[in-house]
């Protein structure tokens, strides 16, 4: 996942070919903004004004159309996301079981609050409306990985795994 800033450098660079070598080889262009978009964004991290102009560009749609999709749907993002992405499900079995108190020690311990990404761009933090894991409430993601029954003591030790 880089992150595009101004998009100019190499990795950017090679990451717009990526992005359009995908565009092109859909088979159909029209349907194809969302599927577009998600590359877009497990290419970059984030979905920036560039990468959406691009998008629309390649897919011949007007950009207003882009960030309508983009703003729209929670999945995607146009603020840069950390390196290690946390998300505490605040769903009603997590939040029932304290999940609100492991959210505040994780924006406490990180000194960020959620939608924000720490200076070192190492840990970025969200709430989510439910990931599905209720047995395992408290729910939280680093990434990919599922974290089930957290408290906040624990909230340090998660951290500590990602140094």
């Amino acid at each position: 996942m880089a992150n595009c800033a101004n998009c100019t450098n190499e990795l950017s660079e090679r990451g717009f070919r990526e992005l359009e070598q995908f565009i092109d080889e859909l088979s159909d262009k029209n349907g194809a903004l969302i599927s577009a978009l998600h590359r877009a964004q497990e290419i970059f991290g984030y979905l920036p004004k560039e990468v959406q102009q691009f998008v629309a560009k390649k897919l011949n749609i007007p950009v207003s159309k882009v960030y309508g999709i983009v703003s729209f749907y929670s999945f995607f993002t146009m603020i840069p996301k950390g390196k290690y992405p946390i998300s505490v499900c605040m769903g009603t079995a997590c939040y029932v079981r304290g999940a609100d108190k492991v959210l505040d020690e994780f924006k406490r311990e990180l000194n960020i609050e959620v939608g924000e990404t720490t200076a070192d761009g190492n840990f970025s933090l969200d709430a989510l409306r439910c990931v599905g894991a209720c047995g395992l409430a408290p729910v939280v993601l680093v990434g990919e990985k599922v974290y089930g029954r957290v408290t906040p003591d624990q909230v340090k030790s998660i951290l500590k795994e990602y140094e």
